[in-house]
């Protein structure tokens, strides 16, 4: 396996790659390690017909070296067309750890569908679909695989809200089978009142979709019921209410006066009220 030094300014992106280069400790940590002692680890690219070549691994070492003003970069290339490629590239990504549920999704699609491509049938697979044995590799169930596919059906709005946690992986599952403009009335609900659908919403609307009765008003009252474990939260600023309290005070502590000082007005308010009754 012949390793040798390419271009930085010849490494192109992965098409469709689904893998985000984020920023936070690791990068900087991966920015000081090869500008401390270069890069350890070698990409892998495979050569495209126009100059250059598709990056396989290594987009994060890759973008490092662009960031320090790195010219040149160690790399492995192989000879593998696009399917190979993306089994490759999917197979080489997938350990990293906090992958976001978006990533998982597309990364799984494509290694579904390149599976597909190459005509590898139940038959060749051991009787095993190219989802089973996609599951298989990645250690999780079928209809895991199927789930996180599902969200490439999404709105990007929609899938964001995946990634950041505010939808939890099965309602957004049932919330995929909605129609583009109604999932789109679910993002512009979330906007104006920050409120994202249950399992039991995101179902009721899937179903009412289906029915071909779901509509904006539809949406609106299904979202605006109570969930049933749904506590309700009066949300104030910190800072209309820091100049009540040593500058010191906790937000916890802040909330165990106010709720204290509450009960007392309450009682006082009840005092004033049996001393009129009494008179």
């Amino acid at each position: 396996m012949e390793i040798r030094e390419i271009k930085v300014s010849e490494c192109n992106p992965f098409r469709g790659n689904p893998f985000k280069i984020k920023e936070g400790p690791e990068m900087d940590m991966l920015i000081q390690s090869i500008e401390d002692s270069g890069v350890l680890v070698p990409i892998v690219v495979r050569p495209q017909v126009a100059i250059g070549y598709e990056i396989l691994s290594g987009h994060r070492r890759v973008e490092a070296c662009k960031r320090l003003g790195i010219e040149t970069i160690p790399a492995i290339e192989r000879q593998l067309d696009r399917d190979q490629a993306v089994i490759f590239m999917v197979d080489s990504n997938m350990h990293r750890e906090g992958l976001l549920p978006s990533e998982k999704a597309f990364a799984y699609k494509m290694k579904v569908e390149a599976l597909k491509h190459q005509g590898r049938t139940s038959v060749q697979l051991g009787q095993k679909s190219s989802r089973a044995v996609v599951a298989e590799a990645a250690g999780v169930s079928e209809t895991q695989i199927q789930r996180y596919i599902r969200l490439t059906g999404l709105d990007p709005a929609l899938l964001e809200l995946v990634d950041q946690g505010k939808i939890a992986l099965t309602p957004a599952v049932e919330l995929s089978y909605l129609t583009p403009v109604q999932q789109r009335d679910v993002v512009e609900f979330y906007q104006s009142d920050e409120v994202t659908p249950s399992y039991s919403q995101s179902v009721k609307m899937r179903k009412l979709s289906e029915e071909g009765i779901l509509d904006s008003d539809r949406i609106f009252s299904v979202l605006s019921e109570i969930k049933g474990n749904q506590v309700e939260y009066l949300k104030l600023p910190t800072d209309s209410i820091r100049s009540f309290f040593r500058p010191d005070t906790s937000p916890d502590k802040m909330r165990e006066i106010i709720v204290k000082a509450l009960d007392y007005y309450s009682k006082m308010l009840e005092r004033q009220r049996r001393d009129r009754d009494a008179r």
